[in-house]
């Protein structure tokens, strides 16, 4: 399994008090397949996500991202896992305005030691981005900024993808096409997505879907 949590607990400050967020979740996501994580606002969702990505610790449990147990990090053992085996989609996109497209797509794959300019080229072709690589994000539209998100993650090769909302802020029709990219692209590089969302037909697109509320998993 690239991504295993098991008995992970969380709890947040409210009222002078600790009250848990996550209790006791369990989940296991395998390379080449996605997961899809449902809930209401605030039940825990980007939560659990940033504990996955070692942007938060956990009270509790243990996770592990192929094979690498997050509560033995330190933060720079945090970074380097962000840097090497993690990749993170968020809705705001978080694509650098300084820097074209082709520079966006290498970032972290350059960061990361993986530079692959063949993999780079087909993920840009793929994702429909080849004729923008000399342009900058204020350039673009909302869906291709984040197909140039999505070719960044992916450029490094990461063992895990991490997507929160990734089609939020866009059309349906430009959602449903991003989407069938990343799983497509997802399948054929062996990783292991967990996305979360609050679409149910989205989450039905996933192989595996699960519901987050009142702490726990159903």
């Amino acid at each position: 399994m690239v991504l295993t949590v098991t008995d992970v607990t969380k709890t947040i400050p409210q009222s002078g008090l600790q009250k848990p967020i996550l209790d006791r979740v369990n989940l296991q996501v395998q390379a080449g397949t996605s997961l899809a994580l449902t809930g209401e606002s605030g039940s825990g969702k980007s939560t659990l996500l940033h504990l996955v990505g070692a942007l938060d610790s956990f009270d509790s449990g243990e996770i592990h991202v192929d094979g690498i147990a997050l509560s033995n990090l330190d933060e720079t053992g945090r970074a380097a896992l962000r840097r090497s085996n993690v990749s993170i989609v968020f809705q705001q996109f978080n694509i650098i305005p300084s820097l074209d497209v082709a520079a966006n797509i290498a970032l972290h794959a350059k960061l990361a030691k993986t530079h692959d300019p063949d993999w780079e080229a087909l993920l840009a072709q793929r994702l429909g981005l080849t004729a923008l690589l000399s342009r900058y994000p204020e350039q673009l539209s909302g869906g291709q900024q984040q197909r140039v998100a999505i070719a960044r993650a992916l450029a490094m090769r990461p063992k895990l993808l991490l997507a929160d909302e990734p089609t939020g802020s866009l059309d349906e029709e430009t959602g449903d096409a991003v989407l069938g990219l990343m799983l497509d692209l997802v399948a054929e590089s062996q990783t292991a997505l967990f996305l979360v969302t609050h679409s149910q037909s989205i989450a039905a697109a996933l192989d595996q879907r699960l519901h987050l509320s009142n702490g726990g998993l159903t």
